[in-house]
């Protein structure tokens, strides 16, 4: 389960996606997990989760990394879902047993939530999938430019947001070395009830935190070896630049972003 995780790993590619300016991909990524929220019908989180499926596709990776990105997420789904089934009343009853009650209002509540739960993830997996770490710290360092006027430091927000987008396959691997360092020990993970099991993870953490930090200073180290000093009077190999493939990725983010509102509109009370 753990090894399942793939959010923050990098798969290169030449694909259209792969070639869209990282400034793009961050700005539409974002308005996408907007308007998701802002679904309100089943017609607008369709459209919304059939255009992710559409980029994703255009993108070429493997339907195994989203696949196994997804299935962490199932026993938050499937608790999700089974608590609106239980709480939400309203609607037609479908099934009643002693305290439990199920209604068609329930149902259609909590199929449309996995629904928006499963494109979130989707939509802003594929960022970090497309887009290089260096692209990616540069995209961010020129987007919060203005708050320099505050005297805010851009540069190093943008590199500290990236490196910890850039950690998490590393401490995924490292959980997942450590747990089966302790399994091969006599550790048991899997069995006994939920109590047992979180007490069973704490010898996981302290090794965790002690190779984190191992990590972080080691890599301070190698940035100050280099002689790293920020984004003060730095220059880039390669100067960022918007192209036609820009320009019909915002005609597109606009034109479904329209719409999902359209579509809010018309189909208000659909749910």
């Amino acid at each position: 389960m753990i090894k399942d995780i793939t959010i923050g790993q990098f798969f290169p590619g030449k694909s259209f996606i792969h070639k869209l300016d990282a400034r793009t991909k961050i700005v539409s990524t974002l308005l996408f997990l907007v308007f998701i929220v802002v679904c309100k019908n089943f017609y607008s989180l369709g459209l919304m989760c059939a255009f992710g499926i559409i980029v994703y596709l255009m993108s070429r990776i493997s339907p195994k990394v989203i696949l196994k990105s997804l299935k962490p997420l199932v026993p938050i789904v499937l608790l999700t879902t089974v608590l609106q089934l239980y709480y939400i009343k309203d609607g037609n009853l479908l099934f009643e047993w002693k305290f439990i009650s199920i209604t068609d209002k329930g149902v259609f509540t909590a199929i449309f939530i996995a629904a928006r739960i499963f494109t979130l993830l989707l939509v802003s997996s594929l960022l970090t999938y497309t887009t290089s770490p260096t692209d990616l710290t540069d995209a961010i360092e020129k987007l919060l430019s203005p708050l320099k006027v505050f005297k805010i430091e851009v540069h190093t927000f943008a590199m500290m947001m990236t490196i910890a987008l850039r950690f998490i396959p590393i401490l995924v691997d490292e959980i997942d070395r450590i747990m089966s360092a302790q399994k091969a020990r006599g550790a048991d993970f899997e069995n006994g009830n939920i109590v047992k099991r979180i007490k069973a993870l704490f010898p996981i953490f302290i090794p965790l935190f002690i190779s984190a930090f191992k990590r972080a200073i080691e890599l301070a180290d190698a940035m100050y070896c280099r002689c790293y000093t920020g984004g003060e009077g730095r220059t880039r190999m390669r100067q960022m630049k918007f192209s036609w493939r820009d320009a019909v990725a915002g005609v597109v983010t606009t034109l479904v972003c329209v719409a999902i509102i359209l579509l809010n509109i018309f189909f208000e009370n659909l749910i």
